[in-house]
């Protein structure tokens, strides 16, 4: 017999706050961040710092940050307040400005005080836990959800059918256009050729990309390994809805606008 659980006892899962301005909040997560071989921060209690039109931040705690490794490097940007730089050297090797403090942190900011933050790309790798992320911190509030459908699906770019499938994989991603994955046995895989070009994320990992012969450039990609949260397009491909003409079901779908128009 299942147990009875009193109303007092639910508790609502937390909801990220609906605020006009920026916020801060803690992160239950080790992070980590290495430079020429050495971890510069190591921290357990990293805040996330959320601001408008911008990817969130985390940012450690002074006492977590190793200081031998940052030199001044002056003062800069008036946005929420006056920031001092710091450069990162571990060794041989410097990236400049590559880290900043607020010593006076804006309105909605003021938990940053006598915190520190980096610059992603300046830094080797970013681990939470022991697993390395890409590209910037995973938003707790961001989704992606990746479900199997019998939907049937047709690409064409410039009127000819490069791929059609009745077993695709459709990802849904917070923010973002649906994202079709096919099984590339219903790819006309030889139109392709494979490019150099690579991408991170940090919801799905390491793609790479097809370039279509005589046709657009890096128009396919997929990910070979994706992170074990994604496992299901493992091996599947997926074009770019914004630049080819995708039909589900029979109806025609609108072309997304995106940064990747």
């Amino acid at each position: 017999m299942a147990e009875r659980i009193e109303e007092k006892e639910i508790v609502e899962p937390p909801r990220r706050r609906i605020v006009d301005g920026p916020w801060v909040e803690p992160s239950p997560r080790r992070v980590r961040v290495y430079f020429n071989g050495v971890a510069v921060a190591d921290s357990r209690n990293a805040l996330l710092a959320f601001e408008p039109k911008r990817l969130p931040v985390y940012w450690f705690p002074q006492a977590d940050v190793s200081a031998g490794y940052l030199w001044p490097a002056g003062h800069t940007g008036s946005t929420p307040s006056r920031a001092t730089r710091f450069d990162v050297v571990v060794g041989e090797r410097r990236a400049e400005k590559a880290a900043w403090t607020y010593p006076d942190p804006g309105p909605g900011l003021e938990a940053l005080k006598d915190h520190v933050a980096f610059y992603w790309k300046e830094m080797d790798s970013w681990y939470e836990e022991d697993d390395e992320v890409y590209v910037h911190p995973r938003d707790p509030y961001h989704r992606v959800d990746v479900l199997r459908s019998s939907r049937h699906v047709r690409v064409e770019i410039g009127g000819q059918v490069v791929a059609e499938s009745s077993r695709p994989c459709l990802l849904f991603e917070t923010g973002l256009p649906t994202r079709y994955y096919l099984p590339k046995p219903d790819v006309r895989m030889d139109l392709m050729q494979p490019s150099r070009t690579t991408s991170q994320c940090p919801y799905k990992g390491i793609a790479v990309y097809w370039t279509m012969r005589d046709g657009p450039r890096d128009i396919l990609w997929g990910y070979p390994f994706p992170i074990p949260e994604c496992p299901k397009i493992e091996n599947m491909v997926s074009f770019y809805n914004e630049k080819v003409d995708i039909t589900v079901d029979g109806e025609l779908q609108a072309r997304p606008v995106t940064i990747w128009s």
